[in-house]
């Protein structure tokens, strides 16, 4: 387990501790549920090496393609079964085109790469998640969900320079582990805590959100916050690993 996905599920585990079930119980959720989250999104980390071996050199794509900011969105469909299980559907896309110089010579994916050379960089990361959670309390002030979520990547990595080009794909599955939080702050005030993870192996993935949220109504609420995504994978054919921060608001319509 990496120290940052332990401290967040430290965190949410403690909180979850204070939560422990009372005699009274919270507002029921709405059957349905829309989300439309949108915002910039910056990299800290992004280090390549494809093919994992001698014939792959390992670079940054942010020392590249630069921090950024990219525009990015997510789009989430909650469908609460009933009081205590639900179903939540995600679609959360993000991909950039940037063009930098490479530091060094770079061999990746077949083909070489020379320094000093404008260098075209896209990177794709899709996002496609169906998760299902169980929930477990729902007091006067904390609401707490936990679950599973089944999550498909799509993923490339391409560079091109003059007349060469090469690409790397990837389509797979990824099973993660879901934990929620709704802390009713004040009447209409709640602070949204929301984690997909899972760490072990030859990769982890690590999607954290925390996000103040307003009702206008009792069917429309506005939120603000900070999400990051990290996580990758260190195999015989791949490594790649980045890390994204997100400042996201988003618009909810609960029906």
């Amino acid at each position: 387990m990496t120290p940052r996905f332990s401290v967040v599920a430290g965190v949410l585990g403690a909180l979850a501790m204070l939560a422990a079930p009372s005699a009274g119980t919270a507002e029921e959720a709405s059957r349905f549920a829309l989300e439309l989250e949108v915002g910039p999104v910056w990299q800290s980390r992004n280090d390549v090496q494809i093919p994992n071996d001698a014939e792959g050199t390992r670079f940054s794509l942010v020392d590249l393609a630069g921090n950024g900011p990219w525009p990015a969105g997510r789009f989430y469909f909650t469908w609460n079964i009933n009081d205590r299980h639900g179903l939540r559907a995600l679609a959360a896309p993000l991909s950039y085109t940037e063009t930098g110089t490479l530091e060094g010579p770079v061999d990746f994916a077949g083909a070489s790469y020379l320094p000093g050379i404008p260098t075209e960089a896209t990177y794709q990361f899709d996002s496609w998640r169906l998760t299902y959670r169980y929930r477990f309390h729902n007091g006067d002030r904390w609401t707490w969900w936990v679950g599973a979520t089944a999550k498909i990547r799509d993923a490339k990595i391409q560079l091109v320079q003059g007349d060469v080009t090469s690409r790397d794909t990837d389509l797979g599955f990824v099973p993660l582990l879901h934990l929620a939080a709704d802390w009713r702050l004040a009447e209409r005030w709640h602070l949204l805590l929301d984690l997909d993870a899972l760490a072990g192996g030859p990769g982890r993935a690590e999607d954290f959100a925390a996000k103040l949220a307003y009702d206008l109504s009792d069917r429309w609420s506005i939120t603000a916050g900070y999400r990051t995504v990290e996580g990758g994978a260190d195999t015989d054919d791949v490594y790649s690993f980045g890390w994204f921060h997100y400042a996201v608001v988003s618009g909810i319509y609960q029906f």
